[in-house]
């Protein structure tokens, strides 16, 4: 099977769509040798991970006329065809408005239809166009069945054409890909692993993380990934605008808990990267993320700075309690695979074309 799949995620290093594109690939590559993958895009300056080099994967740019700067509606198609591409994943919210060969979308969540702040910036053109192009595509992934309900009920899609398939931890960021063993920050540390956008809900964690303190004075907050967001400095935050999986799996193998307190997400990659690393997860009650962590997490209120902090507080002073979400959140880290993501993935191609 010769497969087209959107590269335009990977015009950013980092990030939870960058990720999906990059582990999915690597994973359909290595399970299906026969197929042939070419990842598509107009955008220069992509971020190909040197994982992608592999015989059956294909970064060629395409050579398709301008068209005008119209690569949806025009370049794509004519790219697809040149190609001879039997099925094209959209791996990020659109297809070509022209549906030559049999398209899939993956819809990562409904954050572009939200009110702010759970509406990422820049996110106009999706809200725009996607519901249209939900049309076009014969199959619809969700990172999650939460997703998946969610995405029928607004969009009116029948349940037939919605499929859910969980994505997995990287195994970019296991302890055995760490290039040193010296600590980024002193223990002992909370974690935060992830961007910096509003739905992210950092303020809160700051607050809950400072009602900690007044119990735990030694206890630091590290912020990592956060891009522009930027807090005030004080004694004990840490914040680092970018960091390289190695140094994301150095900051998780010394943490003592992770706390994610996103108020809405697709899927929650960083909880069970977490995971895979043994760190104890504090994070949401959002639906999604109860989803991927699989009952392995402790799911709070974080819109309450002090219902965190309690929890904070209460995770941090009892071993026990480390233990079992250590325990738990290792099993439920080996429980999904990008193996397993490409296996059904690739199936959704098949069942695409027929």
């Amino acid at each position: 099977m010769r497969i087209g799949l959107d590269a335009a995620p990977l015009i950013h290093s980092h990030g939870g769509i960058s990720r999906y594109v990059t582990e999915l690939t690597v994973a359909l590559a290595e399970r299906f040798p026969q197929d042939e993958f070419h990842l598509l895009t107009d955008q220069s300056g992509c971020h190909f991970d040197s994982r992608l080099n592999l015989p059956n994967v294909v970064t060629a740019p395409p050579r398709a006329p301008s068209f005008g700067g119209k690569w949806w509606s025009l370049g794509l198609p004519w790219e697809l065809r040149r190609r001879r591409i039997e099925v094209f994943h959209g791996t990020n919210f659109a297809v070509p408005y022209i549906p030559l060969p049999p398209a899939v979308m993956t819809l990562h969540d409904l954050s572009p239809w939200k009110d702010p702040p759970l509406r990422p910036p820049g996110s106009e053109r999706v809200r725009r166009r996607t519901p249209r192009l939900i049309k076009l595509a014969r199959l619809v992934l969700a990172p999650t069945e939460a997703i998946g309900v969610e995405a029928r009920d607004r969009f009116r899609i029948p349940a037939s054409k919605i499929l859910a398939i969980h994505h997995a931890p990287s195994p970019a960021l296991s302890a055995r890909n760490t290039d040193s063993t010296e600590p980024l920050v002193r223990p002992p540390y909370l974690l935060y692993l992830g961007s910096g956008e509003p739905r992210k809900n950092l303020p809160t964690l700051i607050e809950s993380w400072r009602i900690a303190q007044c119990d735990s004075p030694q206890l630091q907050l590290v912020l990592a990934g956060v891009g522009d967001f930027d807090p005030p400095p004080e004694p004990g935050l840490h914040t680092l605008a970018q960091v390289t999986d190695s140094n994301a799996a150095r900051l998780l193998s010394g943490a003592v808990a992770f706390v994610y307190p996103s108020l809405y997400e697709g899927f929650g990659l960083p909880v069970v990267e977490a995971m895979q690393q043994g760190v104890p997860v504090i994070t949401s009650q959002d639906p999604a993320i109860v989803e991927a962590a699989g009952g392995a997490g402790l799911h709070v209120d974080v819109t309450s700075a002090a219902i965190l902090a309690t929890a904070i507080t209460t995770l941090t002073s009892n071993p026990d309690q480390i233990r079992r979400l250590r325990k738990l959140g290792l099993e439920r880290a080996a429980s999904l695979s990008w193996t397993s993501t490409a296996e059904q993935t690739r199936a959704a191609y098949a069942r695409a074309i027929r």
